[in-house]
């Protein structure tokens, strides 16, 4: 009577081999939704460019990461550019609504949150700054110090509009790169004065992932800010 052998992986069918291949993409889908989460939920979030109002620091169709840990752990600067809600409805309303596929991609971190509207600027005026424009030399001052500002896209003035705003505690003057272009706070005194809720803000633009041809960082030349002197409470 011989022994019974016992049963080995390379003795079973290809069902058993088709199912552990099945189980193991599975497994791998599963943690990699679960990754995407929690880094879209804590760490970074990608959002599309639709507009040239950030030209030429961003372009049409440029995807970015946001660094979700700023403000948080991190705080927001002068200089900074920011992706946030357009709770103040600066944006026309959505026309079209998002798809079952869609929002699959926006809960994993691929997409924003595709029921809401964001918008990017840089920051110019933080709370208690008072920003005003224009010099004679046509500059905009921060608490009385002219900047020059290289990011402005080529041809435009730093402001064909003229204004002076305190900017409250909590809030933000935001202005785009290509202000010929650019709805920026200028344009929304009717809305709470145009400034920024700090709430609103989802994260500091950290890096151009898409195209390939424009990979890299976003700067936020904190060297234009450097003499700004601090703002002198009222």
């Amino acid at each position: 009577m011989s022994a019974a052998s016992a049963e080995t992986p390379q003795s079973r069918g290809p069902l058993y081999k088709l199912w552990r291949f099945v189980r193991e993409i599975v497994i791998i889908i599963a943690i990699a939704l679960m990754l995407s989460f929690v880094i879209k939920t804590f760490f970074f979030r990608a959002y599309y460019i639709p507009s040239g109002s950030m030209e030429h620091t961003l372009e049409v169709d440029d995807r970015i990461f946001a660094n979700l840990m700023v403000p948080g752990p991190f705080e927001l600067e002068r200089g900074d550019v920011v992706v946030f809600r357009d709770d103040q409805e600066w944006l026309p309303p959505l026309t079209e609504y998002p798809t079952a596929f869609q929002n699959v991609l926006s809960f994993v971190g691929v997409l924003p949150a595709a029921d809401e509207q964001y918008l990017v600027k840089r920051i110019i005026g933080m709370p208690g700054d008072t920003v005003e424009c224009c010099t004679a030399e046509g500059a905009i001052t921060i608490n009385g110090e002219p900047i020059e500002e290289p990011y402005i896209y080529d041809g435009d003035s730093p402001s064909d509009m003229e204004f002076k705003v305190t900017v409250p505690e909590g809030k933000l003057w935001v202005m785009g790169d290509h202000r010929a272009a650019s709805a920026d706070s200028r344009f929304h005194a009717d809305r709470q004065g145009g400034f920024v809720d700090i709430e609103s803000v989802q994260g500091r633009a950290s890096v151009i992932s898409w195209p390939t041809s424009r990979w890299g960082t976003i700067d936020s030349h904190e060297e234009v800010f450097a003499n700004v002197p601090n703002a002198v409470a009222e």
